[in-house]
């Protein structure tokens, strides 16, 4: 099966990620991406709260590509697993 697009949940600011869903067949599977992660993608200081979805959508390919390779790994966590993107996730 192929993990696929799912939602864009919206920015957590108390947590500084973004959550977004994937999904995989019919079973929806939680994300989320760091802002500093987003920042390092775009090579800028810091985007504001307000324009972080914005900012997701605009490097969602880069960010769902991720997720896909970690879900193919099994590199899940947290209850009920999920998937977490970092920084160190982007570096090649």
């Amino acid at each position: 099966m192929t993990f696929e697009r799912g939602s864009v949940r919206g920015f957590e600011h108390d947590r500084m990620v973004v959550l977004f869903s994937m999904m995989d067949g019919s079973k929806e599977v939680a994300c989320a991406i760091s802002t500093q992660a987003m920042d390092d993608l775009e090579r800028v200081a810091r985007t504001r709260p307000d324009e972080r979805e914005e900012q997701f959508l605009r490097l969602r390919d880069r960010i769902e590509q991720c997720a896909s390779r970690k879900f193919l790994a099994g590199e899940f966590e947290g209850t009920p697993p999920g998937i977490i993107l970092r920084s160190i996730d982007f570096r090649s």
